[in-house]
C-alpha cells in the first residue's frame, strides 16, 4: 500500500508553537516564577496519574478529533489518554469526566487516511522522521504524542472534496476513526462560529454559572439558543459549500459533548477547534480571545479565497476579536453576526439592575447584525447575504 508524506511545517495554531506575548522569557519574574510552579505541579500530576492508571491496568488509547484541509493538506488532531481495557473513544459524557481524563504522553500512533498511511509526521513546531520500529512489526511509520499527549499533523494529501475519514491506532486497542472535511475550492464563504452562549446556552460570562453547565449538566440537556439551528440552515441554503467551524474557548476534554450538542440540535456539521487547558513551558495557557485570534488567522491563511461570516455573542469578547480580524484582513470579512445576551445571562449587579455587562458593537466598516435570538438576527441579516449570494 502506498504512503503519504507528511512534510514537517510550523502552524501558528500548533499547541507547543509558542506567540511572542506567550512566551515565558518576556513575562516578569513573579509571573515567570508562577508559571513554572504550576507547570511542574501538573507534571507532576501528570505522571502520578499515569502511574496509577498503568497500576490499574489502563493503557493509551486514543481520542480523535474533526478535521478539515484543502485539496492539497490537511489538519489532524487527537490525544492519547488512559483508559481501562474496555474504555471506547468519543462517548458522549459529563464534562468532570471529561476534565479528569488522564494524558498518556509520547504515545506512538499510526494515522491513515481513508486507508493510506501516513509515514511523516509534523509534532508541534518540530520535525519528526521516525524510522520504522521493526521489533514492534510496524507496518508505517508512527508519531509520537507530546507531554499531554496531543498530536497536531499536518498532511500533504490530494484529497477530493468531501468527507473523509481518518483512523488512529496504538498497541492493544483497535483503531478509531474522525470525520475530516475536505473543503472545496470552489467554496468562496465560509462560517465561523462560537460556541459558548452563541448556538449553546452556557453563561459563560457567569462564572459558577459556565462551570456547573460545562462540568456538570446532563450533556443530553444542554440547551440550543433560540433560532440560531434554524439561522445556520439559511446561510447553508445560501451557500451550499460553506464549511462552517466551531471555534471555542472550551477544552478539548468536553469535545464529544459539543460534537454531540451540533448534531443533536441540528446545526451543520463541521471541525470543532477548541482549547489546550494543560500549561505548558511554552505558551502556558493562551487566553480565550488569543486562541480565537489565532486560529481564525490559520483559516484565513488555509483558505485565502474565502470569505468569511463571523458568528459570536457579547458576553466575552467576541465584538473586539471579530473587529481585529476584520481590520487585519480587509476585504475577507463578509458579515459579522453578535448574539445579544439578556441581562439574566450577565453577571453581578447589571443583571440585578436589569442591565448588561457586555462588550460593546465592533467598531468595523464589516456590517454588523446583532440580536437576541438567531431569528432577531435572520431578519436583517438574511437580505444582505441574499445579495452576496447572487
Amino acid at each position: 500500500m502506498p504512503t503519504v508524506p507528511i512534510p514537517a511545517r510550523s502552524a501558528v495554531t500548533t499547541f507547543d508553537a509558542a506567540s511572542k506575548r506567550e512566551r515565558i522569557e518576556v513575562k516578569p519574574p513573579l509571573i515567570r516564577l508562577m508559571r513554572r510552579v504550576i507547570t511542574n505541579t501538573f507534571g507532576v500530576w501528570s505522571h502520578a496519574s499515569a502511574l496509577v492508571a498503568q497500576r490499574l491496568g489502563w493503557f493509551p488509547r486514543v481520542e480523535p478529533y474533526v478535521g478539515y484541509g484543502t485539496g492539497d493538506y490537511s489538519r489532524l488532531i487527537c490525544r492519547t489518554v488512559y483508559a481501562p481495557v474496555h474504555g471506547q473513544s468519543g462517548l458522549l459524557i459529563r464534562g468532570i469526566r471529561g476534565m479528569l481524563t488522564i494524558p498518556a504522553p509520547r504515545t506512538h500512533v499510526q494515522a491513515s487516511i481513508d486507508d493510506t498511511p501516513l509515514n511523516t509526521v509534523q509534532i508541534g513546531d518540530s520535525e519528526v522522521y521516525d524510522k520504522v520500529d521493526r521489533s514492534r512489526d510496524l507496518s508505517g511509520e508512527y508519531a509520537i504524542s507530546d507531554s499531554a499527549g496531543y498530536l497536531d499533523l499536518v498532511a500533504e494529501h490530494r484529497l477530493t472534496p468531501g468527507i473523509h475519514r481518518v483512523s488512529y491506532s496504538v498497541d492493544n486497542r483497535k483503531p478509531v476513526s474522525a470525520n475530516l472535511y475536505t473543503i472545496p475550492a470552489s467554496a468562496k464563504v465560509g462560517i465561523i462560529s462560537d460556541v459558548d452562549d452563541t448556538i449553546m446556552i452556557t453563561q459563560a460570562p457567569v462564572l459558577w454559572k459556565a462551570a456547573y453547565n460545562l462540568l456538570f449538566l446532563n450533556p443530553k440537556k444542554k440547551a440550543s439558543v433560540p433560532g440560531m439551528s434554524v439561522l445556520f440552515a439559511r446561510i447553508s441554503d445560501l451557500f451550499p459549500d460553506a464549511p462552517f467551524f466551531y471555534l471555542s474557548t472550551s477544552p478539548w476534554n468536553v469535545e464529544s459533548s459539543i460534537r454531540h450538542f451540533i448534531t443533536d440540535h441540528g446545526f451543520p456539521e463541521g471541525p470543532l477547534l477548541l482549547r489546550d487547558l494543560d500549561p505548558r513551558p511554552k505558551t502556558f495557557v493562551p487566553s480565550g480571545p488569543q486562541h480565537k485570534l489565532e486560529f481564525a488567522e490559520q483559516l484565513m491563511a488555509d483558505f485565502p479565497d474565502m470569505k468569511f461570516i463571523l458568528v459570536g455573542d457579547d458576553g466575552q469578547k467576541d465584538p473586539t476579536t471579530y473587529a481585529t480580524i476584520a481590520k487585519r484582513y480587509p476585504g475577507r470579512v463578509l458579515a459579522i453576526a453578535i448574539r445579544q445576551l439578556s441581562p439574566k445571562e450577565t453577571p453581578g449587579l447589571a443583571s440585578v439592575a436589569g442591565l448588561t455587562s457586555t462588550q460593546p458593537m465592533p467598531v468595523t466598516e464589516v456590517p454588523v447584525f446583532t440580536g437576541t435570538t438567531g431569528a432577531n438576527i435572520l431578519k436583517t441579516m438574511l437580505p444582505y447575504l441574499k445579495e452576496h449570494a447572487r
